[in-house]
């Protein structure tokens, strides 16, 4: 179990840093936007790349920011029954769900994605928008953050096994949403 609480350590590690990733993508997101709608309106001066810059830094802060919403356990459930159980009611619950739905979700979800980012790969897509970029980075993003998210959930597996088995407790404590 040890070997296996490290390798969750790990993953909790990367997708933590790819958190702060997409953290700073935020900010750069609203840098992007002021400076465009700036440069739009004192200079009359645009460009579509600025624009589509917006989009990718958007998908990034989603994609890359996924993995850490489940990490620190502020995804969207639904609280009728869960807040009703105890610690190891919710840790079943969420070794369950995670296993049964969540991992071969994101993983059919990233495989779907991937034919995706080969086809926009092969031939070079761009955008068709003058001065657009080109798309397949932004295309990577896809199934990469589902294989992020389905790695996360193998953390988040790891972590409830040792917490059936007494070895660690659940935290971060699930909040309910104020209301």
């Amino acid at each position: 179990m040890n070997a296996l609480l490290r390798l969750a350590r790990a993953i909790d590690t990367m997708n933590d840093r790819l958190g702060t990733v997409a953290n700073a993508m935020v900010l750069a997101a609203c840098l992007v936007c002021a400076a465009n709608a700036a440069m739009r309106y004192a200079f009359d001066l645009s460009s579509n790349a600025w624009l589509e810059i917006q989009w990718y830094l958007f998908a990034g802060i989603v994609m890359l920011g996924a993995s850490q919403t489940l990490r620190l356990n502020e995804h969207v459930r639904v609280d009728i029954v869960y807040m009703h159980l105890g610690e190891r009611g919710k840790a079943w619950l969420d070794l369950l769900g995670t296993v049964f739905f969540l991992i071969p979700s994101m993983l059919a979800i990233a495989w779907l994605a991937w034919p995706f980012l080969l086809q926009s790969w092969d031939v070079q897509e761009a955008s068709t928008n003058a001065g657009g970029l080109i798309r397949w980075p932004v295309k990577l993003l896809l199934p990469a953050g589902f294989v992020l998210v389905a790695l996360q959930g193998v953390a988040e597996v790891i972590k409830r096994m040792a917490v059936l088995r007494g070895e660690e407790r659940l935290a971060p404590r699930y909040e309910r949403p104020v209301q």
